[in-house]
């Protein structure tokens, strides 16, 4: 099997975005800025890519924030997430405070050749993607939406599908005095650089003060590198026994962001729940 041959499942049939994903009359639009081939990374030197800044109505200081690794699939107006209408129909009803987000794609060589930037930022067990995070994404954020952002790492969420997604826990696992709240969809924690070994580390190591909700499904892939499914269920049973606040979706889907985004808004209003 290759992990191509689980994006397109019959298990995701009955997953739709949801309800707050489509527009609602008379609720305010935040902006949304772009920023195309983006190179000022110093943890990343030599590399561009786009991201996104989304600002809502009503925002005010210490707004809280939320980082959407892979971006533009989570941006996408059209596809599975449609995060922005999510989060405009969340602060529209109140459900949630006013927050900024940024969507940040993967980083690309400016040299063009292909290095695999993407799994060496994402699936690396390092702390270095969340510096690139905290140190330079998050100033960048708060200069161009105008606005102080919130150090609570309790206001703060990092959001990921697949690599993306254990790059989300990573963040936190290595900063949670930064990110408090982490969102995995069919996080890739498998043997791609060492992923598979998290939950041993959970079992072993000091409960960290994050909340985390992973989502998985049952037609993931099962690959040479791992079995997805079963990787999402042992990170669950870990967290579990470390006593950490958190949250597992299991369900029919595959690989893909259909799951996630049919359980997107009710997944905010959980991990930013007092």
């Amino acid at each position: 099997m290759d992990i191509r041959d689980a994006l397109d499942v019959p298990g995701d049939a009955a997953y739709h975005p949801c309800s707050e994903a489509f527009p609602r009359e008379g609720v305010a639009t935040g902006s949304v800025t772009s920023f195309k081939d983006w190179q000022a990374s110093k943890v990343f030197p030599d590399t561009k890519r786009d991201m996104w800044i989304y600002v809502p109505e009503g925002v005010s200081v210490e707004a809280p924030v939320i980082v959407f690794n892979d971006g533009a699939g989570y941006l996408n107006r059209e596809g599975a997430i449609r995060a922005t209408a999510v989060l405009d129909n969340l602060i529209a009803a109140g459900d949630i405070q006013p927050t900024v987000a940024a969507f940040v794609n993967p980083g690309q060589p400016v040299d063009g050749s292909d290095r695999g930037q993407r799994s060496y930022e994402y699936d690396s067990m390092t702390p270095d993607y969340g510096r690139f995070i905290i140190d330079e994404v998050l100033p960048f954020m708060a200069s161009e939406a105008g606005v102080s952002l919130s150090e609570d790492p309790g206001k703060r969420t990092i959001c990921g599908v697949s690599s993306g997604g254990i790059c989300a826990f990573n963040l936190a696992w290595h900063h949670p005095d930064s990110f408090g709240r982490v969102l995995s969809h069919c996080g890739s924690f498998t043997n791609i650089r060492g992923g598979h070994n998290f939950p041993y580390l959970i079992r072993s190591t000091e409960r960290k003060p994050i909340r985390v909700l992973l989502q998985s499904g049952e037609a993931d892939a099962a690959i040479l590198l791992g079995d997805w499914p079963l990787a999402n269920k042992t990170m669950a049973n870990a967290l579990e026994y470390a006593g950490y606040n958190y949250r597992f979706e299991f369900g029919t889907g595959g690989h893909s962001l259909r799951h996630g985004g049919a359980l997107f808004a009710d997944s905010l209003r959980w991990l930013w729940r007092d």
